[in-house]
């Protein structure tokens, strides 16, 4: 077996120190008990403890995750529907317009999807807040739910599905019983990613909101404008570590599956 060359291993951690350093000084600073940010004056937990008494802060987190939870949920049944319809086997006038318009989003600026989104409530006259963020999350991360959705339809053995049909089970049935139990890990994991995505977006944010749904992202950033406090760094390693515990939950889950 051949080895790696030196500096390939050198590239390597060079390339990880770039990428998780700084997230590591800003762990390590959450902990610093003096208010500036820079100069390091001892170990405390002072501003975790902080968090509890800003809430400006706390109330954008409810929002992020409540627009994150309801964004995915209706994105990851739009998607599943979008992949179902776009699958190989169905050929229709004016599938790859469809094509096109359901992975549009994800080529497309966020600037772009975020003012086209804009115009259109302005035009249709609904007021900006909580559910417009949705709805324009949902709009953005639906294409990526179709992605892993349509990527796991390709892999199915479609005789369970002939099978089904041919046993006399309705065309719900069959979807039901046989074809969404099979593709619920993509189901799930394209729902985790539109999670994600919505939890980190600002831009398309910022475009649709309104008063009293300022989501996470837009609070840190009016903040950092005006100077990193303690707090950011807190609240950003509680997020660091919630992320890193699911990532850890869920390779655990797949190992044991594995075994």
């Amino acid at each position: 077996m051949q080895r790696a060359h030196p500096l390939a291993w050198a590239a390597l951690a060079l390339g990880l120190a770039f990428l998780y350093g700084p997230i590591l000084l800003l762990v390590v600073y959450s902990f610093n008990a003096s208010r500036l940010v820079t100069v390091w004056a001892g170990f405390s937990t002072r501003w975790y403890a902080g968090l509890l008494d800003n809430g400006p802060l706390v109330d954008s987190a409810l929002v992020t995750l409540k627009v994150a939870f309801a964004s995915a949920s209706l994105a990851a049944v739009l998607g599943t529907l979008a992949a179902l319809a776009l699958d190989g086997r169905r050929r229709f006038p004016g599938r790859p317009l469809l094509t096109g318009l359901v992975y549009a989003p994800m080529v497309m600026p966020e600037v772009i999807t975020g003012l086209s989104l804009l115009l259109l409530f302005v035009g249709l006259g609904i007021p900006r807040g909580f559910w417009t963020i949705v709805i324009a999350h949902a709009t953005f991360t639906l294409c990526f739910v179709a992605v892993v959705v349509q990527a796991r339809l390709r892999l199915l053995d479609r005789a369970l599905l002939d099978a089904a049909a041919d046993l006399g089970a309705a065309p719900v049935t069959v979807f039901r019983t046989v074809t969404l139990p099979l593709i619920a890990p993509a189901v799930i994991a394209g729902f985790l990613l539109a999670f994600t995505l919505s939890m980190d977006d600002l831009v398309i944010a910022s475009f649709v909101s309104g008063p009293g749904a300022t989501t996470l992202p837009m609070r840190l950033y009016s903040q950092v404008r005006l100077g990193v406090t303690p707090e950011i760094n807190a609240i950003s390693t509680l997020l660091i570590g919630a992320v890193s515990l699911a990532v850890l939950g869920a390779s655990v889950l797949t190992a044991r599956r594995g075994r």
